[in-house]
């Protein structure tokens, strides 16, 4: 018989009654070539003969399980033809495509070309929109048997229904098969809403808004069932559909864990050495580390306090003291506000805090040493802010403070008679915060700082006042207060910009009194030292950069100084023009020929012969600036005349006397140029030049001194020793300063001499490890070795401490203390790591062995958490303690790394060619033209940046690893590597390091057994990609 068609063969088959393998081998007879017998649509031909009667057809029946089971027709095309039959009302069909789903329906797979894998995958979608209509109708039908009274029948079919979609639902591949299902159709719907509907529109495939509604229905009608078993089964099946779109998104928190000491170490770090900084960079500093380390969000925000509680105890006294007080009571908050935004699930963030402090009060000795410190109850302080700013209610703040209340009548006695009536430094700060805001705010007599070249009448006439104001805040700890809260609340800038216009107003007067022109001197002087101190204490910087106006990075050895930009016609500010050229600063070489120190010649006459030859400093009509840059120039002319014996030693004291008799920026500005001087002679010629800086350094005592001269010289002395650090360790001489009976440079010269540098970091790298988290101090030594050493003799050396540790615990607690460390510096490490490190370990077979377990994991752990910490933060401003300085230059990227790019011709053929056909992952020929296309380029990522061309590198690095036939360590690192990167990544995370990794390097993964889930997958591929949700279904398919 010739047969015409797919249809004629069946009614054959059924009438002569063959048995399922002849019908299979005469069905190879008529059809011996061409299509697939899914292209004839062999499975729903079957089904439509099937189902014609009431009943189906048990025949033909037998032929669809035997094509299924001899893989005649795809799992796909079965569950497509199965999701068309929409006659719920015939039972025994129903149950009868049920027993067939029952065959395959939990051990789906497809080992075809890619779009065939998203075939199967649409098609499960379309299957579990049947089964949840099937089941709906079943209910309905089961509930109108109950009223009639007949209710088995439609009982079996609904456990029938429910047991499929448990079955369907219980497999972690279907979920993700439905998971890309899911993504493709919204992706189909957004290229239909742009004109761009396909092939694939003509396709069956059911939404997602569809399945919600069907389970929506279906929990409404189960709702009214008074099986409890069944309700159950249902209840189970929908939380299982509704984790689909959110599967990759849960992570287990650490429950048994209490102390992290990453979030310990970038709270310290940030309190120590970063003050003035943005909290939004800390807080996604933050965020990073609790998302990556798994952290609860109570123990998370105990460990933030934890931390400042630490660096404020430990804090030196005097300003450290105060910066510390200010970041704890100022800045902190405004973290948790900001952190509190990102907060999700179902507890209140205020009930997190509350929780933290719950835990902070049973830390009774810490709190009573802060309590001892701060000379106040710290708690209390603590509470009241965090009330203010939302954090806490206002019943939560009375029970906790009832609690501390108790624990502190217990506490050593707090007060001794000594220190009974100093003021509290957290009351201070938190009074000096709104001190700053009325000062920036331009009130009462501060207005004209604003703008004192508009200066109005009464201001003009009441500049006594405003000095007397001034002089106040120089007097005790009053300045250091004040900067400390605008430092804490980011309006230190504002703040110096304030005093920056005040001094540029003072520098020259015209037609005034000596009243007059004493207090214009004192105004400059005090605005010059304020100044001085706040670059010093803050970082340069902070007073160079003209606010509104745009910058330019200049970098200058190891020193980075912001220079301004002034706008047309605006002459840059005199202040700005010094700091920047003439103030000696840590790492900074100055050239004391500098043009800059060599003004006008006349001027400088007339300088050297007022300080030579008049009794003290004149003062009316002097133009402070000019003095104030001719002073060098002065003080050139004075050493050299004493050094060939035209001035006595008598005549040098009287001209340091006029220096600094009067105004003690003139011993500044002469001071900053010794200093650059005193660098540049040899050993024998440095005597005088020294002595003259040990003359001017010194207070001068005499009653013919201008008001607040004690205030002024305190506030000088501290600034001609940070000055004079540097030059005075190296040429190993002392000077004595004016002591205010505090270390005012309490974290210089910390490195032991004569001691080598890595044996000075090893030591301080297992103090730290043995204590489990790091100090304040040790930040500190950390960042000098890091400057003295460069950032890849830092790193190599710290991870090759890493991989000495041998106990699991030891190397965990290892990562997460190197973590916090590297974020010194964590773009140029990362760099270093990623680009030098890593792949020299996994290039170099003798050094395998140092990647075992647990070393090796901890490396794969560190670096994985270091790119992400980069690449995530590496387009935005780099933190202000990261750019004080500038480490060596790492070398060009580019050329160190060249990236295997495809031409660009090349490229766009591929791509353009169909970006959803992956014959390209399947034909060998052209595996080594796509072997490096990865989702990045399809994103056209820019390869220039070093960060982004050394992850494509090492991801490059990590595929040839995996199709290599040689196995050691270095593989079993990269499987690590693999698991973290999973294990941090949060779900839809497009842009991340993952999109370096080429394609093809999914089919290799999945065959290393700890890689081979489906959640591993559908996390290592961009899944916003096409050409991503093929991979990812094709590797899934084949599992």
């Amino acid at each position: 018989m010739k047969v015409v068609n797919l249809k004629q063969a069946i009614l054959q088959a059924w009438k002569e009654r063959w048995s399922d393998y002849q019908w299979a081998i005469n069905m190879k007879k008529f059809f011996p070539k061409g299509a697939t017998w899914d292209i004839l649509n062999l499975a729903e031909a079957l089904l439509e003969q099937a189902m014609i009667g009431p009943s189906p057809n048990p025949l033909i029946l037998s032929y669809l399980k035997y094509a299924i089971s001899s893989q005649m027709v795809s799992y796909s095309s079965v569950l497509t033809a199965i999701s068309k039959f929409d006659d719920f009302s015939r039972d025994l069909c129903v149950q009868a495509l049920l027993d067939i789903m029952d065959m395959f329906c939990d051990r789906l797979s497809c080992h075809g070309k890619a779009e065939e894998c998203i075939g199967l995958c649409r098609a499960l979608l379309s299957a579990l929109h049947w089964l949840l209509r099937c089941t709906a109708a079943s209910a309905e039908r089961l509930q109108e048997g109950l009223e009639a009274g007949t209710p088995a029948a439609g009982e079996k079919q609904l456990a029938m229904c429910l047991q499929r979609l448990e079955k369907t639902l219980g497999s972690t591949k279907n979920r993700a098969l439905l998971h890309i299902a899911k993504l493709e159709e919204a992706s189909l719907h957004t290229s239909q809403g742009l004109g761009q509907g396909g092939t694939r529109a003509n396709q069956p495939t059911a939404s997602w808004t569809a399945i919600e509604h069907s389970l929506l229905k279906l929990g409404e009608i189960l709702a009214n069932l008074s099986n409890p078993q069944l309700r159950s089964q249902a209840e189970q099946c929908g939380t299982l559909i509704r984790s689909i779109p959110t599967m990759l998104s849960v992570h287990s928190e650490q429950p048994n864990k209490t102390g992290f000491p990453t979030v310990h170490a970038l709270v310290l770090l940030e309190g120590t050495m970063n003050l003035t900084g943005e909290t939004q960079p800390l807080v996604e500093q933050l965020m990073m580390v609790k998302r990556m380390q798994h952290i609860p969000t109570p123990l998370f925000v105990l460990e933030i306090w934890k931390a400042c509680l630490v660096g404020l105890i430990e804090s030196p006294e005097g300003t450290e003291e105060l910066k510390w007080t200010a970041f704890t009571f100022l800045k902190i908050p405004q973290v948790l506000v900001k952190l509190k935004k990102y907060s999700h699930g179902d507890k209140d963030f205020t009930e997190d805090v509350n929780c933290a402090f719950e835990f902070l009060l049973k830390l009774t000795p810490l709190l009573d040493k802060a309590d001892q410190r701060c000379n106040c109850d710290f708690t209390d302080f603590l509470l009241q802010e965090c009330r203010k700013q939302g954090l806490l209610s206002e019943a939560s703040v009375n029970n906790l403070m009832t609690k501390r209340a108790a624990d502190r009548e217990h506490a050593p006695q707090q007060k001794s008679g000594e220190n009974a009536n100093i003021q509290p430094n957290p009351g201070l700060i938190l009074r000096a915060e709104p001190t700053v805001t009325n000062i920036l705010k331009c009130s009462s007599g501060l207005d004209f700082l604003s703008c004192p070249q508009t200066m109005d009448a009464d201001h003009s006439k009441s500049p006594e006042g405003l000095l007397g104001v001034l002089g106040h805040m120089l007097s005790g700890k009053s300045l250091d207060l004040l900067l400390a809260a605008a430092a804490a609340t980011g309006k230190l800038k504002s703040f110096a910009r304030k005093f920056i216009n005040l001094n540029e107003f003072t520098t020259h007067g015209s037609e005034e009194s000596t009243k007059s022109a004493s207090v214009r001197a004192l105004l400059f002087d005090i605005s010059f030292l304020m100044l001085c101190h706040v670059a010093q204490t803050y970082g340069s910087e902070l007073v160079c950069t003209r606010a509104g106006a745009p910058t330019r990075l200049v970098t200058r050895l190891l020193s980075q100084v912001i220079l301004s930009e002034s706008s047309a016609g605006a002459e840059v500010p005199f202040f700005e023009t010094w700091i920047q050229t003439c103030m000696p600063e840590e790492g900074k070489i100055l050239n004391p020929d500098h043009p800059c120190f060599r003004p006008d010649s006349t001027k400088v006459e007339s300088l050297v012969a007022l300080l030579n030859n008049s009794s003290e400093m004149k003062l009316v009509q002097m133009n402070w600036h000019e003095a104030c840059l001719s002073i060098s120039a002065a003080i050139l002319e004075i050493l050299n005349a004493w050094e060939n014996g035209v001035l006595a030693f008598e005549s040098i004291q009287k001209i340091t006397d006029n220096i600094k008799g009067k105004v003690c920026s003139l011993a500044v500005c002469a001071v900053a140029w010794l200093v650059a001087h005193v660098r540049m002679l040899g050993l024998d010629e440095r005597e005088k030049s020294l002595q003259m800086i040990r003359q001017l350094a010194g207070p001068l005592y005499s009653e013919n001194t201008l008001q607040f001269y004690n205030e002024r010289v305190v506030i000088m002395s501290s600034i001609l020793e940070h000055m004079c650090a540097d030059v005075l360790q190296q040429t190993a001489t002392q000077i004595k300063f004016p002591s205010t009976g505090m270390d005012t440079m309490p974290y210089w010269n910390l490195l032991p001499p004569k001691r080598p540098i890595k044996e000075v970091l090893t030591d301080i790298f297992a103090k730290v490890l043995e204590k489990g988290w790091v100090d304040s101090r040790s930040i500190h030594i950390f960042d000098t070795l890091l400057h003295m050493g460069g950032v890849y003799w830092f790193c190599n050396n710290l991870i090759k401490e890493l991989l000495k540790e041998t106990r699991k615990e030891h190397t965990l607690r290892a990562v997460e203390l190197l973590y916090s460390i590297f974020y010194l510096d964590m773009q140029q490490v990362t760099l270093v790591l990623l680009g030098h490190i890593l792949p020299g370990l996994l290039t170099d077979s003798s050094k395998w062995h140092s990647l075992m377990d647990p070393p090796g994991t901890a490396l794969a752990k560190l670096a994985v958490w270091c790119a992400l910490s980069s690449y995530s933060s590496h387009k935005g401003q780099a933190s202000s303690h990261q750019k004080k300085r500038h480490r060596e230059d790492i070398e060009d990227y580019i050329s160190l790394f060249p990236l295997d790019d495809m031409q660009p011709s090349k490229l766009m053929r591929l791509l353009s060619s169909n970006e959803e056909d992956a014959n390209i992952l399947s034909s060998p020929a052209d595996r080594s033209m796509s072997s490096s296309l990865s989702a990045s380029q399809l994103h056209t990522v820019n390869m220039r940046d070093p960060l982004n061309r050394v992850l494509a590198n090492l991801f490059l690095l990590i595929s040839s690893i995996l199709g290599s036939r040689t196995a050691g360590p270095h593989t079993q690192f990269v499987q690590w590597f693999m698991e973290e990167c999973v294990d941090c990544l949060e779900q839809g995370s497009r842009g991340s390091i993952l999109q370096f990794m080429p394609f093809t390097t999914v089919s290799e993964l999945v065959k290393v057994s700890a890689m081979s889930s489906p959640k591993v997958v559908l996390a290592i591929t961009d899944l916003s990609l096409p050409l991503g949700r093929q991979v990812a279904a094709k590797a899934i398919a084949a599992l």
